[in-house]
């Protein structure tokens, strides 16, 4: 007889979970330890009933029913708790008796996550593996036509520069006028981008400030880092590795009060002021820190109270034009360090950035223009914002730089490009891909976690949690027992790695160019694609 019982709409299978556990009940010691570390108690430890038929010979006997118990484990299928494949289950394992498997096929549990009448919001980047910049070739190569450059021997000059970059007539012509000239600062050309101190936990942003500061001060590697929205300690505003920094001012002013206190008492000035008023990840959203991750020492940074959700305003208050945004916020920036520090705009990639741009150009304050496609990475957001919005990056800056060229600006104002920069791995030849359309610099976020923390995150939606603050690796968690898994010492150990590492396959790639005394900024005939729709749109060779 059927059961009368009614079923919820939202409850779901195992089948219906991309991720499904695979558990091995005879490795298992039952120590507990997946269960404990699971961040979304999407197992537990139960007692099961299992049911055998036994069968006795002879054709008169009748099979009997025979129950045991068991204990084991099992996986909740409740939409809340669904499997978000980490793996941590697997690594703290001591017998290899459970592992989380993708399902191939196509799931329900995308219907569900709706629940309460609230849109799924995660971390991470878009869902898509696909990338432009990965099939961008370079097929300019020196053999007999220009010198050839060995990347082992020859000097490079792996610099660029953030700012306004007058001609000497035009700088010596802005002093006798305005008494000032536009401050200029010469960096390394991979920034990493804003990650805000909340979005990352305590350890992380101590361990990229230290990787930061060995680069510059034992390896001679001018890098720098943005802080995000959110401020930064206190102790870091007073100290003489703020020049190392780049201070993000957005909508919500976060964490300014405490920075704009302790302008009298910085030993250094800061890199550089960006300000955001736009994102890759989420266009026309502002900023979201969850009250998950808003504890007292947050909260205390940001003035704010604790536990409470942080959203950003999409907009600067009061600033609907360009205009104005360049009157109250470039100029009030300038003024504040006394115009010594660059200050320029963050955008996400639009059909607007070139008006953006051309306003830019006609004013003497802006020290540059940040470009965020949409492959950029958020610690949260709507899933249906970082999904299907937002303008690809490749297109947008080419757009621009060919702007620039145009108003014969192209050496005077610094475009920083990013979004989606080492997608795939391939971080050093699609950051010299978007210097050959035309970035002075780039900007990283969420290869750095996954090079420098062994970020789980993927775009096949694996993890993703940055948002609740229950990162299984402690990244983006601002719990200290889960935090604590990280060590800072690790994390810089592993940023100077990468960016050793970086530092080789550009020169590799650049050698073969001819360039060695300057970045290939714009060199665009220097590069090739297969498709012929995309070499017309950025205005490169069709290569096949």
């Amino acid at each position: 007889m059927l059961s009368e019982r009614p079923i919820s709409p939202s409850t779901l299978s195992r089948k219906d979970l991309p991720w499904q556990i695979k558990w091995d009940i005879n490795a298992c010691t039952k120590c507990g330890r997946c269960t404990s570390v699971c961040p979304v108690n999407a197992i537990e430890l139960g007692v099961f009933r299992k049911r055998e038929i036994k069968t006795s010979m002879g054709l008169s006997a009748k099979p009997v029913n025979e129950f045991s118990t068991y204990y084991g484990i099992t996986q909740r299928t409740d939409p809340a708790y669904a499997c978000i494949g980490c793996s941590m289950c697997n690594m703290v394992c001591p017998n290899n008796a459970i592992e989380p498997q993708r399902q191939s096929d196509s799931t329900t549990l995308q219907f569900q996550n709706n629940r309460g009448g609230q849109s799924r919001t995660r971390g991470g980047r878009r869902n898509s593996s696909e990338s432009l910049l990965d099939q961008l070739k370079f097929i300019r190569i020196s053999m007999l036509t220009d010198p050839a450059l060995d990347a082992g021997r020859h000097e490079f000059e792996m610099r660029t520069l953030l700012g306004r970059v007058l001609s000497p007539e035009n700088e010596i012509k802005c002093f006798q006028e305005n008494g000032w000239k536009p401050p200029v600062r010469e960096i390394y050309p991979l920034v990493i981008g804003g990650m805000s101190f909340g979005a990352l936990s305590p350890n992380m942003w101590e361990g990229l400030q230290m990787g930061v500061a060995y680069l510059n001060e034992e390896m001679n590697m001018p890098v720098r880092i943005c802080t995000g929205e959110g401020g930064c300690p206190p102790r870091l505003l007073r100290s003489r590795f703020l020049k190392y920094v780049i201070l993000q001012i957005a909508s919500g002013y976060f964490g300014w009060d405490e920075i704009i206190h302790a302008i009298p008492e910085m030993k250094e000035d800061p890199c550089a002021i960006e300000i955001k008023y736009g994102q890759g990840a989420k266009p026309g959203d502002g900023g979201l820190l969850m009250w998950y991750k808003v504890n007292k020492l947050i909260a205390a940074i940001r003035g704010v109270p604790k536990g409470v959700s942080l959203p950003s305003p999409p907009t600067h208050q009061t600033q609907y034009s360009i205009e104005e945004s360049v009157a109250k916020m470039i100029q009030s920036m300038s003024m504040a360090w006394g115009f010594r520090v660059p200050v320029y705009p963050k955008i996400s990639a639009s059909s607007t950035s070139l008006a953006v741009l051309n306003n830019l150009v006609r004013n003497p304050y802006a020290a540059g223009l940040a470009i965020d496609g949409e492959d950029g990475g958020t610690g949260a957001a709507y899933n249906v914002s970082m999904n299907h919005m937002g303008h690809p990056i490749a297109s947008n800056l080419r757009d621009c730089y060919k702007a620039l060229c145009v108003a014969g600006a192209q050496n005077e104002i610094p475009l920083v490009a990013g979004g989606g920069i080492g997608k795939n791995g391939n971080l050093a030849a699609n950051a010299a891909a978007l210097m050959m359309l035309g970035a002075s610099m780039v900007q990283i976020g969420k290869y750095v976690m996954q090079a420098g923390a062994g970020c789980l995150g993927s775009e096949k939606d694996r993890c993703n949690v940055c948002n609740i603050g229950v990162c299984p690796k402690g990244i983006t968690s601002q719990d200290p027992r889960v935090y604590r898994r990280l060590d800072p010492e690790k994390v810089a150990e592993r940023v100077v790695d990468f960016y050793l590492s970086f530092d080789t396959e550009l020169r590799k790639v650049f050698a073969p160019l001819g360039r060695s005394t300057s970045l290939p900024i714009g060199m665009s005939d220097g590069l090739g694609i297969s498709d012929k729709d995309a070499a017309d749109r950025l205005d490169i060779k069709y290569v096949i």
